[in-house]
């Protein structure tokens, strides 16, 4: 059991990154991008790709943000200046990243089996892997909430963080929302592809197919953190977000442990986000209910 938890930890710290890079386009820029689903392949496969070719596994990594840089710039343009809606601009990149992919790996997955990674290092020490990936996930997401945390406090992360809420002031301060759009978009699949690299070198893998309901996972995670974690400041948000990840990984390792078949994490996961979402609906339903009984009593 306490090797089932350590597994969900160790992949939930993986995909807190994720979860941050939803993050910042659903609550920050208010945009549902689609491009994660591609990105998130683009980042294994751009890491998987180098290490076979005998790449730092760091360097690759970086290689795999860069590669998400491009796809959230692509979003990005073809939503400010082709005037594509964000929904649209995020499912054509992501059809476009398929084929991309797949010219990268040059085939449909990449082993990377007794490959150097970047949980080597620890490995060798003796530590085991869910151990290994612990470690390296607390360094990647301590590092990233940290930069975030100070890039958000600039004058241009705070011009990000307002077009979300109210762009029409943002262009009466002068600030050209395109630009900010983009820059949110880049950030966005940039971390989602650096989660992306470091996921396929957790399962000594990457796989076209691999992104396919990763932008749910990342909403699940959101909305779990928010709810169970709350959200007072920037900073208790990000580190919300990461316990959300874990929550949600813990969650999925009892529910499987309980019998359900992995074939139906998928709809589990999107019920899931389907209440969360709704519950401010549910809340307004239940209102005349509480009056009625407090006039009864």
């Amino acid at each position: 059991m306490l090797q089932i938890f350590l597994g969900a930890i160790s992949l939930g710290l993986l995909w807190a990154i994720v979860t941050i890079g939803v993050y910042i386009t659903y609550r920050i820029l208010d945009i549902a991008d689609l491009t994660v689903e591609g990105s998130i392949v683009m980042g294994a496969a751009i890491a998987a790709s180098a290490i076979t070719r005998g790449i730092n596994p760091y360097a690759a990594v970086g290689m795999a943000f860069v590669g998400g840089l491009l796809a959230g710039l692509i979003t990005g343009l073809l939503h400010t200046k082709l005037k594509i809606p964000p929904l649209l601009s995020g499912i054509l990149t992501m059809i476009a990243l398929y084929s991309i992919n797949l010219r990268i790996m040059g085939k449909a997955n990449i082993s990377l089996l007794r490959m150097h990674t970047t949980y080597s290092t620890f490995e060798k020490l003796g530590i085991n892997h869910n151990g290994s990936v612990i470690i390296v996930g607390i360094i990647f997401v301590g590092c990233i909430i940290g930069v975030l945390y100070w890039f958000f406090g600039t004058e241009i992360g705070c011009a990000i963080r307002a077009t979300g809420d109210n762009p029409q002031m943002v262009r009466a301060q002068g600030i050209n929302t395109n630009t900010t759009i983009i820059l949110g978009l880049m950030i966005s699949n940039g971390l989602v592809a650096i989660a992306g690299a470091l996921i396929a070198q957790s399962q000594s893998f990457a796989d076209v197919q691999m992104g396919i309901g990763s932008i749910v996972i990342g909403l699940a995670s959101v909305i779990i953190g928010e709810v169970l974690f709350g959200k007072r400041n920037f900073f208790s948000r990000l580190m919300s977000l990461v316990l959300g990840a874990i929550t949600y990984r813990i969650i999925i390792a009892l529910v499987l442990k309980l019998g359900m078949p992995a074939n139906d994490l998928k709809l589990f996961t999107a019920i899931t986000v389907a209440i969360a979402l709704a519950l401010p609906v549910f809340r307004s339903y239940l209102k005349p209910i509480k009056k009625s009984m407090k006039k009864v009593d």
